[in-house]
């Protein structure tokens, strides 16, 4: 079976053809695995491997747990430095008069396009690397952490009322919905919905390109604005991100059925990190926008 994401396309184990009994074979001993259409979609089987032991040489949802919580705790505590380093932007005196920072927000806006950018660069070198690099995806996790530092520090000095904190709520809530909807609705996920995702994903990446070279000639296409075009967008790229971690759920199940090596459990954690940031995004855009209509 082989996976459209490009996240995980690259995994070679992943992807290895199967044999005649629809068993998926691995080099290493010519070991065979059970192939996908053989296995329980029921996640209660899934491998969870020896308890305190997540690293016994093959993926378990233990080890894709422990590489998720790393990388997220990376984005966490490189976010919280950057929010610490930029300092206050607003600030209000005795007589109520506020001031504005301007080295403040050129700082935070330096710092959102340059993690920006160096994340986006290295989500491509981690979604096409064939063999996963741990330390690539820290690195991911770190400077997404820097990037989304300096976004949200400049949202929360425009929008205020806990918007940050409602997003990051937000986020896991989505997160813990569809898990549950995953295992209790049993969802399958088929070749066209695979395609339909990533096509999307794409799509809207491809926009936001095309949007921010247009800024630079003065046109506005308002596709990720404040506007009823951008609420729009953001609803639709949220709505992609919850379909995104469906991909992931669907990674990690077939993976551990499958028997991956135990490194692939970062590919999967990768590929959870960037579903979580994106859908974080969407919703303090999402807030943003409804907070300004107000």
């Amino acid at each position: 079976m082989k996976s459209s994401n490009p996240i995980f396309n690259r995994s070679e184990e992943f992807n290895r053809s199967s044999n005649a009994y629809g068993n998926q074979t691995y080099a290493g001993g010519g070991a065979a695995y059970p192939g996908y259409g053989e296995t329980s979609n029921d996640p209660a089987t899934w491998g969870t491997g020896t308890p305190g032991q997540v690293d016994q040489g093959r993926m378990t949802v233990d080890s894709v747990v422990q590489k998720t919580a790393i990388s997220i705790a990376l984005v966490f505590a490189t976010a919280f430095a950057t929010w610490w380093a930029i300092g206050d932007m607003i600030t209000t005196d005795s007589l109520g008069n506020t001031t504005v920072d301007s080295d403040a927000v050129t700082l935070a806006s330096t710092l959102g396009v340059v993690g920006a950018g160096g994340a986006f660069l290295l989500s491509l070198v981690n979604s096409f690397k064939k063999v996963i690099s741990p330390a690539l995806v820290m690195a991911f996790a770190a400077i997404e952490g820097v990037a989304l530092g300096a976004i949200s520090k400049l949202f929360d000095a425009q929008f205020g009322d806990g918007i940050v904190t409602q997003a990051v709520l937000g986020t896991f809530a989505a997160f813990v919905g569809t898990l549950a909807a995953y295992k209790f609705f049993d969802i399958k996920v088929g070749q066209k919905f695979r395609t339909f995702v990533i096509a999307g994903m794409f799509g809207m990446v491809g926009l936001g390109l095309l949007s921010l070279v247009l800024s630079f000639f003065g046109i506005n296409t308002g596709l990720f604005g404040f506007g009823a075009l951008g609420l729009l967008m953001a609803v639709a790229g949220l709505v992609l991100g919850v379909f995104m971690l469906i991909l992931d759920f669907d990674f990690v199940e077939n993976g551990v059925a499958a028997g991956l090596p135990e490194r692939e459990s970062w590919r999967a954690a990768f590929g959870l990190t960037v579903s979580l940031v994106w859908i974080y995004t969407n919703l303090l855009r999402i807030l943003a926008i409804i907070r300004g209509g107000d």
